[in-house]
């Protein structure tokens, strides 16, 4: 899609300042500038735009996709300007200076802040976030249209026509999987890949993010002996939905009409120990609603059906579709609809998709305040539009600039 760069408004209000900065409060500039000097990307002279500028200037980024580069940044250096006073020399550069800037930033800084900061935020207190003891995730990924260039189309590929060439219109695409909590649309865990890589080939890195008070929910793509055996070492519960014509051996049968099994190796099987896996199956039909498939099938290691009844799974698994609303942010609300990232190399490519990522992060941690601050009881987070959220911060944004350099 073509993009029209807009224009922001001249100058900043007062009350802009005011606020107390989300992206700052959420990325501390201490935390910044640690990950600089463990990334070793601090800047080594003074320079206008240093490195720790950058950071926030990539997250700002996101938040501005409609804009040019040059409008972002002078937004961003209005907090500068706001609390030095008018004779503060701050420089606003120009694009080439701007993609010089990021160049000697990289990905390293932003992908270390993402690892170091992003995290699932839900407490006790949050509606729909918990099963029982767990905390429910949700495993899935999508796929970012990239600017066509050379090095981008190598670098991450396209799709392509049932010929196997390139497709009419068609972007190249970076491949992103991660984790999302599900209560509260966080996405943790993530990583890239190209468009090529299949999400079970991403899936062990995001996997290894599992914690022992989660239940991890995924669909039937993503069951298979080993990248089960590897989420289930986490300690993890999980609840994945199995394919059609997956055969299951029946074991003892529940009084809930599930029944234990055991998962098996196949012959795309890599792990050398190849012991059945003991699962219990839940297999249920959604009679009445339209669309709805014959059967469906679901795997859990929750083997005890007084501790995980299968009613209350299978409603739960169907809660895993929140997640394609977590990843309709990250795409459509933040940033636009067929909005292509605009960064003309895969090393900034990747700058730009983290930031992208912090960016929905600080958005969704002002919203699950907002969600546990409403009265008389806390709400929901789901039940918060998104996309007002991201224009409050867009209004505090220029805040982050005020952060010491």
């Amino acid at each position: 899609m073509a993009r029209t760069m807009a224009g922001l408004p001249a100058g900043t209000r007062v009350t802009d300042h005011i606020s107390l900065g989300v992206v700052t409060t959420t990325f501390p500039p201490e935390t910044v500038r640690r990950i600089l000097t463990e990334t070793e990307r601090t800047s080594q002279r003074e320079r206008d735009l240093p490195a720790q500028v950058m950071v926030y200037y990539v997250i700002a980024l996101a938040l501005y996709m409609q804009v040019s580069y040059r409008e972002v940044l002078r937004c961003l250096l209005e907090g500068v300007r706001w609390l030095a006073g008018p004779d503060a020399g701050v420089t606003v550069a120009g694009p080439s200076g701007i993609s010089q800037a990021r160049t000697r930033l990289g990905v390293a800084p932003l992908r270390r802040l993402y690892e170091t900061v992003v995290a699932p935020v839900a407490t006790r207190a949050t509606p729909g976030a918990w099963y029982r003891t767990h905390r429910i995730v949700s495993l899935d990924g999508t796929t970012l249209d990239v600017a066509d260039t050379r090095a981008n189309a190598r670098a991450f590929g396209r799709p392509t026509s049932a010929r196997g060439v390139k497709a009419t219109g068609e972007f190249p695409q970076l491949r992103l999987l991660g984790l999302v909590e599900t209560g509260t649309h966080v996405v943790f865990g993530a990583t890239l890949g190209r468009y090529g890589d299949s999400e079970a080939t991403l899936a062990p890195a995001v996997l290894a993010a599992l914690r022992p008070d989660m239940l991890c929910l995924a669909d039937r793509y993503f069951l298979g002996y080993d990248l089960w055996r590897s989420a289930a070492a986490t300690g993890a519960a999980l609840v994945w939905r199995a394919k059609a014509n997956a055969v299951f051996p029946v074991g003892e049968r529940f009084a809930d009409g599930s029944y234990r099994s055991t998962l098996r190796w196949n012959r795309h099987c890599r792990a050398t120990d190849r012991t059945p896996i003991p699962v219990r199956v839940i297999e249920y039909t959604l009679p009445g609603v339209p669309d709805a498939e014959p059967l469906y099938r679901l795997v859990t290691t929750l083997l005890d059906p007084t501790a995980a009844p299968a009613a209350e799974l299978a409603a739960l698994s169907h809660g895993r579709w929140e997640i394609g609303t977590a990843f309709d942010e990250l795409t459509t609300h933040l940033r636009g609809a067929r909005i292509v990232l605009r960064s003309k190399t895969p090393e900034l490519v990747r700058q730009e998709a983290y930031g992208l990522l912090l960016a929905h992060y600080a958005v969704r941690g002002l919203m699950h305040e907002a969600a546990l601050g409403a009265t008389p009881r806390a709400r929901d987070p789901d039940t918060i539009s998104f996309v007002p959220e991201v224009r409050v911060l867009r209004r505090t944004l220029p805040r982050v600039a005020a952060s010491p350099t």
